[in-house]
């Protein structure tokens, strides 16, 4: 029982709440499990979207994901992790829906699709703050690499990227289609400087 909940009182507090369950989740080991990560586009075939301002970031972003993927201990993850498929009761998380994509993979998969989601409806310091939240509550077991968020934020080409129809449902209703390549824009102008 609950409901998803896309406009809180205080992002702070509910990102560090979000994070919480994936603690959990990715304490869960994934060895045998039949289902493994891979990304859902073809990496070879990829190109610097033209709805971009910053073409170039998209092309080194590319160029990276690419390259080998950073060692990782594999884990159970969610692989489609983000705020329309966790349930909320009285500010707390009750519940984490829709498994269907779950499989073995690496946890930053999981925090970089979390951030993804975050930088559209939010921006870039509520994707950080996430990634704050998590790296404090799991400690020493995760290491975080710009990879993942690269590799998460690549899925979305060729775009233009629109307002994903979940966002308005549950009431998100001021976001469009150029807010949100703005907001891509600045994510991942972010993530290239992480690197």
């Amino acid at each position: 029982p609950g409901r998803v909940e896309l406009s809180p009182s205080s992002l702070e507090g509910w990102t560090h709440r979000l994070a919480e369950p994936l603690i959990r989740v990715h304490a869960v080991e994934a060895e045998g499990y039949a289902w493994e990560y891979y990304p859902y586009i073809k990496l070879s075939n990829l190109e610097p979207p033209g709805w971009s301002a910053h073409p170039e970031h998209w092309e080194t972003a590319i160029e990276v994901v690419g390259g080998p993927r950073p060692e990782a201990r594999e884990c159970f993850i969610h692989r489609d992790y983000h705020p329309n498929n966790v349930l909320w009761k009285e500010e707390r998380v009750s519940g984490v829906i829709d498994w269907v994509n779950s499989c073995r993979g690496a946890a930053g998969f999981d925090v970089a699709w979390c951030r993804l989601n975050l930088a559209q409806l939010y921006g870039v310091a509520e994707a950080d703050m996430f990634l704050g939240a998590y790296s404090s509550l799991v400690g020493t077991d995760f290491e975080y690499h710009p990879y993942w968020d690269l590799i998460a934020i690549v899925e979305i080409l060729p775009g233009p990227p629109g307002v994903y129809e979940g966002w308005p449902a549950f009431g998100v209703n001021h976001l469009n289609g150029e807010i949100i390549r703005e907001r891509l824009d600045q994510y991942i102008s972010s993530l290239v400087a992480r690197l």
